[in-house]
């Protein structure tokens, strides 16, 4: 299982490497499918990530309980959303959840778009 967990993660490094602002579609789908694995293995990291955040901004007590809560919604959001990354990556859209990567932005609470948008 570790090793797997090992395999994709490196996987997901390497799509996410290809460039971002290339227009070929190959690339595009290899940023889309790169996003959703990272996003599948690294989601659980929300719950950390979340507690943090509640915890700067409303205290240890709300972020002991609300801030848990949240992070296990974001959780199952990012992870659930990098699966049906993974599942559409033919169709290169940018990733609902943002930001697109669990460490991007480590200091702001987890968001989502309202719609779908093809990469540029």
């Amino acid at each position: 299982m570790k090793k797997t967990l090992t395999a994709l993660l490196l996987l997901s490094l390497g799509l996410v490497s290809v460039d971002a602002s290339a227009t070929s579609y190959p690339a595009r789908m290899g940023t889309k499918l790169g996003n959703g694995i990272a996003n599948v293995v690294t989601g659980i990291a929300e719950i950390p990530k979340t507690i943090i955040v509640s915890n700067r901004a409303n205290g240890a007590a709300y972020a002991a309980t609300a801030g848990f809560v949240s992070g296990l919604f974001h959780t199952v959001s990012r992870t659930l959303l990098g699966a049906g990354d993974i599942a559409t990556f033919m169709i290169p859209t940018k990733p609902i959840v943002k930001p697109d990567f669990i460490w991007q932005h480590f200091d702001q609470e987890t968001s989502y778009r309202k719609t779908w948008e093809l990469l540029p």
